[in-house]
């Protein structure tokens, strides 16, 4: 029967998280854009955007100014004078026209642009040597980095847009017609009783505490909607997380007949989105009465601010209107923020997310700061070394039986342990990836080792690409690696060099394996370590593995780190690993990124 599928088989953690602040997550972002090749670009399209809307204000202006004489053309019944309004009219529309969609565009570009610079600049940060593996075994900060980088990276770009160019707009709006509404507006005087009472621009500061309370009212409100977008992206990803584990282990869910479990879970997860997204509607709608009743109100608002000093006899119907249009383009610029409070809560939510995961990836450089570090150096003997090594962990510390190891060239070593005595973990702290704990490793100077871990690892590409490796010697020929091919049983895919597939899909786990052993023989290195990759291998599999590495690679020095039932001829050499239970663990490390860690679980309803 096939093993049960492990659905929550997460890194333990080995970090706790600190809130990040605003100051950080976006000094962060502007690291990245300066960074980028892109950044002239943008810097050139935001100018441009500003230029247009600095334009369009212009031309808003001159259709305020319009309004007086056009509606005092109707009171006096002047066809003439309407008609040459009218004139004057399409000409001011058809160039806001124009600049409209040059605004448009510009901000299309500027969406298009901002989501490459960030996205090139997580990939950078996140495919550092060993960037991404630290992070994945940082714990909760390390969970899903596909949806920081591609969803997450992609909703900041058009929030931060859209956000951004109404601001600057509605700015540029409110100093434009702020000195227009103050001007119409200082000679009003009303007259209360006998005393008359003149207040200077009167409409501007009614414009002002109008909007300030609004604003103030919305974000009163609206301001949890921060934290519960933060807390549905993190249960979306999730969801996600729980669909992709599910779909990678559909063989041995249908075998395993886990169907039910799979849903069951999925159900879950869809469950604890589904309560997020009630609890972010429920704000919405509290937001709304807010919101929907001073949208209601500002139809009548302006007309009542005004209505005194028209009825005094003091401004004619143009001039009424002309007012109207300039207090509503003041008050439209002030309630931006009103307006936009949803956006915004949703944009600060993605900027943590963004930012905080930016934020860990640089600082997965100095997780454990504090903990000692494995010492690396070079053998100018050209052997592999290790002295009084201990590799720290969580769960423990790791280190070999003997306290002084010494590797030749050319040596074939069988590095065994009891289960969970922590074999990959030493793997990883030779190939430098996990780098805690004491003693020294000494490398063969001028030397490459190349490591093959239990899965192997083929990028997208032709079967011919994934032989033929980047760092290794010339591109080999068809004939050689037929050759090899066939020595490991897949002379089956020797007509399949130059075919597009994903391998790792095709073939199963014994052929993926055999595969990653041929492009070892085709690489040729003088050092090979290799973590449990020979375990899973039935009996002839690996007869054939060892052959074709005794044919191949007769002088390579071969460390492989396993179970110990190989073949004793081909490894004459044992070295073991052992749990030190004196040694300390590895201490938990702080990590400033807040919103990457998922909120507290909440309790589910049973089905």
């Amino acid at each position: 029967m096939a093993d049960q599928p492990d659905y929550d088989a997460f890194a333990r953690p080995v970090a706790t998280v600190e809130a990040s602040s605003l100051r950080d997550q976006v000094s962060t972002i502007k690291q990245a854009l300066i960074g980028s090749p892109v950044r002239k670009w943008l810097l050139w399209t935001s100018v441009g955007i500003v230029a247009v809307i600095i334009a369009t204000s212009i031309g808003q202006v001159l259709l305020n100014r319009w309004n007086q004489p056009f509606y005092d053309a109707l009171a006096r019944r002047d066809m003439a004078a309407f008609l040459h309004q009218l004139l004057v009219f399409a000409a001011i529309a058809g160039g806001l026209l124009v600049l409209n969609i040059g605004q448009t565009w510009l901000n299309q570009m500027i969406r298009l642009k901002l989501r490459e610079a960030l996205t090139l600049d997580l990939i950078d940060q996140w495919t550092r040597p060993a960037r991404a593996f630290r992070l994945a075994n940082a714990g909760a900060i390390g969970v899903n980095p596909d949806q920081r980088m591609q969803q997450d990276a992609a909703h900041l770009s058009d929030l931060s847009t859209d956000l951004g160019v109404g601001l600057l707009q509605s700015f540029i709006l409110l100093v434009s017609f702020v000195g227009v509404l103050w001007e119409l507006s200082s000679g009003f005087v009303f007259h209360i009783g006998g005393t008359s009472l003149a207040i200077p621009g009167y409409m501007v500061w009614a414009a002002i505490l109008y909007a300030g309370t609004a604003s103030w009212l919305s974000w009163l409100v609206g301001r949890t909607l921060i934290r519960l977008n933060s807390d549905r992206y993190t249960w979306e990803a999730e969801l996600r997380s729980s669909m992709v584990r599910v779909n990678e282990n559909v063989d041995a869910i249908a075998l395993y007949h886990g169907e039910a479990d799979a849903r069951r879970r999925l159900e879950l997860d869809l469950g604890t989105v589904l309560g997020a997204m009630r609890r972010i509607y429920t704000a919405q709608i509290n937001l709304s009465w807010v919101t929907d009743t001073y949208g209601w109100i500002t139809v009548v608002a302006p007309i009542l601010v005004a209505s005194p000093v028209y009825f005094s006899g003091d401004i004619s119907f143009g001039g009424l209107m002309m007012a109207v249009g300039a207090f509503n383009q003041v008050h439209s610029s002030l309630r931006w923020f009103i307006n936009n409070i949803g956006s915004i809560a949703d944009w600060r939510a993605t900027l943590m997310r963004v930012a905080d995961f930016r934020i860990a990836l640089g600082e997965t450089d100095v997780l454990h700061d504090t903990e000692k570090r494995i010492e690396f150096v070079e053998n100018p003997g050209g052997s592999l070394t290790f002295e009084r090594l201990q590799v720290a962990s969580p769960e423990g510390c790791t280190r070999l039986a003997d306290q002084h190891v010494e590797i030749r060239a050319g040596e074939r070593v069988m590095i065994t342990g009891d289960p969970g005595a922590g074999k990959t973990l030493f793997f990883r702290a030779i190939a430098g990836l996990w780098p805690w704990g004491r003693g020294q490793i000494g490398l063969p100077a001028g030397e490459t080792l190349i490591f093959v871990p239990r899965v192997p690892y083929f990028p997208a590409g032709t079967l011919r690409e994934i032989l033929d490796h980047s760092t290794g010697p010339a591109p080999a020929s068809d004939a050689l690696i037929s050759e090899v091919l066939a020595e490991v049983g897949l002379e089956r895919l020797a007509s399949s060099l130059d075919r597009s597939a994903r391998w790792e899909h095709e073939l199963g786990d014994d052929e993926q394996r055999s595969l990653a052993f041929a492009r070892l023989a085709l690489l040729q290195p003088k050092w090979v370590i290799i973590d449990e990759a020979m375990d899973a291998f039935d009996g002839p599999s690996l007869r054939r593995v060892l052959s074709m590495l005794e044919k191949r690679l007769p002088g390579a020095a071969i460390l492989n780190i396993g179970r110990g039932q190989h073949n004793i001829r081909f490894f004459p050499r044992a070295l073991t690993i052992m749990k030190d239970s004196a040694a300390p663990a590895l201490k938990p490390a702080r990590i400033r990124a807040g919103a990457i860690e998922p909120p507290p679980v909440v309790a589910r309803r049973k089905k």
